[in-house]
């Protein structure tokens, strides 16, 4: 089985960042997603880096559209047949903020459109993308996947987290919506997981990522609020959580870790 690398969405931020590590450290195949300008993203994507660009495909997704991502699953089918490849390694990392300090500034559109951007649309992803995940019998090939490839030694699917969705260390109160849908991912990460377990063994697994405060549009207003050396520049974090997934082991599988390595308590 040949291995593979899904980066949704790649045109700004951490999934920019983790598409370019990914297409600088490995040799695999990188689909990396976008809602607009794929050309204009691809050409970004590969600026200065001294790959093969034929390893990028560029495909059209919004995770608010479901239809965009089974037509991107389809595009996939086709490029990557299941019976000789295998996604090996997916990072899912669509994000929204909407920072309400108190419940009177929660608004029920922001809410909702944070729910489907953050939760339900890694949600769909994977319902559309699991089926291109190894199973139980798949006999990975150890050619492929070694450490000088730097892949991880299973297939893992990687949903972005943060550490405010943690329900047992929330001391702070705030950002309602914003905690409510990242504890959802944590959630998603584990069920998923569990999945897993039956249909790939320790094939696949999944966990949930929190990349630190990386400076992004969408922490941008916070930036002056934040430690100088805890507001992390985005090539930075992806090399880190891009390490970090590479030296997983079977028994680390359904929880969500920090760009160290550390488990962030549910």
């Amino acid at each position: 089985m040949h291995p593979w690398s899904l980066i949704s969405p790649a045109s700004r931020g951490i999934g920019f960042a983790l598409a370019r590590q990914v297409l600088r450290s490995t040799k695999v195949p990188v689909v990396a997603t976008a809602r607009k300008d794929l050309p204009k993203t691809r050409d970004e994507l590969l600026k200065g880096l001294d790959v093969d660009g034929d390893r990028l495909t560029m495909l059209e997704v919004d995770v608010l559209d479901e239809s965009s991502i089974a037509d991107a699953a389809t595009t996939c089918k086709e490029k990557f047949p299941s019976t000789s490849h295998n996604l090996h390694l997916a990072f899912i990392v669509p994000g929204l903020l909407f920072p309400e300090k108190s419940p009177s500034q929660i608004n029920a559109d922001d809410a909702l459109l944070t729910f489907r951007t953050n939760t339900l649309g890694p949600m769909l992803m994977i319902k559309h993308f699991s089926s291109f995940l190894p199973k139980k019998s798949s006999k990975l090939n150890k050619k492929e996947v070694t450490s000088t490839e730097g892949l991880p030694p299973m297939s893992i699917t990687a949903v972005m987290s943060a550490r405010v969705g943690s329900i047992s260390e929330n001391r702070l109160g705030g950002w309602y919506s914003y905690r409510a849908s990242k504890a959802g991912i944590n959630q998603l990460a584990k069920t998923f997981d569990n999945h897993l377990r039956t249909s790939a063994g320790e094939n696949a697994i999944a966990v949930a990522l929190h990349p630190g405060t990386v400076k992004t549009g969408l922490s941008k207003e916070f930036w002056g609020h934040v430690e100088k050396e805890k507001l992390f520049e985005r090539e930075w974090v992806a090399e880190r959580l891009l390490d970090v997934v590479c030296k997983f082991r079977i028994e680390r599988r359904g929880k969500c870790y920090d760009w160290d390595g550390k488990e962030v308590p549910p």
